[in-house]
């Protein structure tokens, strides 16, 4: 059939629209989110150098613990604390969001309200 495309590349469509517009520079870097069913990734890029300032995944031996409380928002938000103290750590406090052409709510949402509370701004 002419016209249909899958889920992912659905996706990666939408993402690469997106990247169009969201760059990270030095000042003020990009936080890229990637969802799969069961994990959520996320890291700070400074896309002028090509390196990674901070990053934090649900795959963190430090979330195992937590995992069992609660469902994968939780997860997410607990995902974006840890991802804000990191980048707070790395001397980063306004970044560009990136959702990674997945829609604004559930995981990525909590994820970013999670770093929010935790210092980052964007």
């Amino acid at each position: 059939m002419k016209g249909v495309e899958k889920k992912g590349e659905a996706r990666l469509k939408r993402h690469r629209r997106v990247r169009k517009k969201v760059y990270g520079t030095a000042g003020r870097p990009r936080l890229s989110v990637y969802k799969s069913n069961r994990h959520i990734f996320a890291q700070i890029i400074d896309d002028d150098a090509g390196h990674t300032l901070a990053s934090a995944s649900s795959l963190a031996l430090t979330l195992v613990q937590e995992k069992g409380q609660g469902g994968k928002k939780e997860v997410a938000k607990t995902v974006g604390r840890i991802l804000a103290e990191a980048a707070v750590k790395a001397e980063v406090r306004r970044v560009v969001f990136d959702r990674g052409g997945y829609r604004y709510h559930g995981r990525v949402r909590a994820l970013a309200d999670g770093a929010r509370e935790s210092g980052l701004e964007f």
